[in-house]
C-alpha cells in the first residue's frame, strides 16, 4: 500500500533503518526489528550508502522486512551512480519483492569529496529522479526530503522553497524532514510550505541524541542547528556522568520534541533508529505509543 494512504489514520511513529553492511550482524539487526515492531510502524525507512555501495543489502532487507515482518518499507534512491539501467533495474526488483514505496533523494558526496558533483547530466536532482519514476513507474508512491532549515547549498529559502514545489509538481506524493530540533522550526515550515500552496503531508525526523560524539557530528549535519542550551546540557551531562547521562539528556529532550510536534497537529514523527531498539521503545513508551 502506498505511504501517502497508509499515515492518513491518525498520529504515528514511523522508523528509519540503514542496511548492515557485514551480513554476518544481520540476525542482530533483525532482532532489533522485531523488538521495534510493537511501534506498529506505518512504515519504515530503509537507506544506502553513497554510490549504492550497500544497495543489493538495501534491496533484500527491504524484501525481507516487507515479506517476513510484515513492515512497509520505503526504499531511499539517490542520483548518486545513478543510471537509467541502474535505477530500472533497482525499481524493477523492488516491484517484484512487492515495494511500492521509495524516497527520492540527491544523495550526498562520497566519503571523503566535499562537494556533491553530479554522475550525469539526466540525474543531478532528486527532482530528477521523481520526475523519471513517475513517468515511467507509476505505480510507485514518492517521497521527498524536506529542510526545515533549508538545505545548506540552497542560495535562499525562497530558492529551497521553489526547489520543493518543483519537486511537488513532478509528483511527489509526500515529504519527510530532515533534521531540526525546534517544533516551531517545522511549524514555520509547514505554513510556508502551505503558503505556497504545497499541503502534502509533512513528517518530521527526529533524531535522540544518545552520545556527545553524536551531538558534535549533527552539527556540521544538514543544515541542522542543536540549541544552544542544548548542547550546553549534553555537554554538562558528559562531563558528570559520560555517555550514559547523555543518553537520558537526548532520549527526555527527543521525547520533549516528539511530545510538541504531536500535539502542534503533525501527522506523526519519523525515529532515526540508529539501528538500535531501546531509544525508540523508550521515546514510544514516553509518548503512550506502545500497546499495553
Amino acid at each position: 500500500m502506498h505511504i501517502a494512504e497508509r499515515i492518513r489514520g491518525g498520529q504515528f511513529i514511523s522508523l528509519e533503518f540503514f542496511p548492515p553492511k557485514d551480513k554476518a550482524i544481520w540476525p542482530q539487526f533483525f532482532s532489533v526489528v522485531g523488538k521495534l515492531k510493537a511501534i506498529r510502524p506505518p512504515f519504515v525507512s530503509v537507506t544506502y550508502g553513497a554510490g549504492g555501495a550497500t544497495q543489493d543489502n538495501t534491496l533484500e532487507i527491504a524484501s525481507r522486512l516487507k515479506n517476513e515482518h510484515g513492515l512497509e518499507p520505503l526504499v531511499h534512491l539517490t542520483t548518486v551512480g545513478a543510471s537509467r539501467e541502474r535505477i530500472d533495474d533497482f525499481l524493477t526488483a523492488l516491484l517484484d519483492a512487492g515495494i511500492e514505496n521509495v524516497l527520492a533523494l540527491r544523495g550526498d558526496p562520497p566519503r571523503g569529496q566535499c562537494d556533491f558533483v553530479p554522475d550525469n547530466e539526466e540525474f543531478q536532482h532528486a527532482s530528477d529522479l521523481v520526475t523519471y519514476i513517475k513517468r515511467h513507474f507509476p505505480r510507485f508512491s514518492v517521497g521527498v526530503a524536506g529542510y526545515p532549515e533549508a538545505h545548506p547549498e540552497s542560495s535562499s529559502i525562497k530558492s529551497d522553497l521553489d526547489w520543493m514545489r518543483y519537486k511537488v509538481d513532478q509528483g511527489a506524493d509526500f515529504v519527510i524532514t530532515q533534521l531540526f530540533f525546534d517544533p516551531r522550526i517545522y511549524f514555520d515550515y509547514v505554513d510556508r510550505l502551505a503558503a505556497a500552496g504545497i499541503l502534502l503531508p509533512v513528517v518530521p525526523g527526529v533524531l535522540p541524541i544518545l552520545s556527545r560524539t553524536s551531538a558534535r557530528f549533527i552539527l556540521g549535519l544538514c543544515g541542522a542547528r542543536i540549541p544552544g542550551k542544548l548542547y550546553l546540557q549534553i555537554e554538562e551531562a558528559h562531563e558528570k556522568g559520560g555517555n550514559e547521562a547523555v543518553r537520558a539528556v537526548g532520549l527526555d529532550f527527543a521525547t520533549r520534541q516528539s511530545e510538541a510536534l504531536l500535539a502542534g497537529g503533525a501527522p506523526g514523527v519519523h525515529l532515526y533508529t540508529l539501528n538500535q531498539a531501546g531509544a525508540c521503545l523508550d521515546i514510544a513508551a514516553r509518548l503512550g505509543r506502545l500497546p499495553e
